[in-house]
C-alpha cells in the first residue's frame, strides 16, 4: 500500500512540476504581466501579445509548437548554442528574436523566465513614464 502512495505521489509531481507548458499557458501567464494586451494584427492566425502596445511576444496559432520572444543579442546567441529548441526567429531580426519550440529540450521555467525577460526588454525601451508606469505595479506586486 504504501509503496504504491510513493508511485502515485512520483506521478503527480511529474504531471504537474515537469509538465510542459502548451499555448494557452503562455497566453495566461503573458496576460497576467501588467499592461498587457492581445491583438491579431497580421492576420486571425497570427496571436501579438503587447505591452504598453509593443510586441514582446508572437504566437503562431498555425503552428502552436513555437512562440517569439525579444532577448537581448548576446544572451540570444548564448540560448541558441545552448538549447536545439531556441533558433532565430523567421520573419524576424535575428539579431533580437529568438524561436522557442515548446515541446523541445527547453524546459517550462526557462520558457517563463525568457518571456520574463522579452517583456523586460520591451519594458526598457518604452518612453520614460511608461517604464515607470510598468515598474511602479510590477514592484508593488512583488
Amino acid at each position: 500500500m504504501f509503496i504504491e502512495f510513493i508511485q502515485f505521489l512520483n506521478y503527480i509531481c511529474k504531471y504537474y512540476f515537469k509538465r510542459k507548458m502548451n499555448i494557452e499557458d503562455i497566453r495566461l501567464y503573458c496576460l497576467g504581466k501588467p499592461y498587457t494586451e492581445e491583438c491579431l494584427p497580421f492576420d486571425e492566425f497570427s496571436l501579438v501579445i503587447k505591452v504598453l502596445g509593443r510586441m514582446f511576444i508572437f504566437i503562431p496559432l498555425e503552428n502552436p509548437e513555437t512562440i517569439t520572444l525579444k532577448c537581448d543579442p548576446d544572451y540570444a546567441l548564448s540560448l541558441r548554442d545552448s538549447y536545439e529548441g531556441i533558433f532565430p526567429a523567421w520573419h524576424f531580426n535575428k539579431k533580437y528574436w529568438n524561436q522557442v519550440k515548446i515541446i523541445s529540450d527547453v524546459p517550462s521555467h526557462l520558457i517563463k523566465e525568457l518571456i520574463d525577460h522579452s517583456y523586460c526588454e520591451v519594458v526598457k525601451k518604452l518612453k520614460k513614464a511608461d517604464q515607470e508606469k510598468v515598474n511602479s505595479i510590477s514592484s508593488s506586486s512583488k
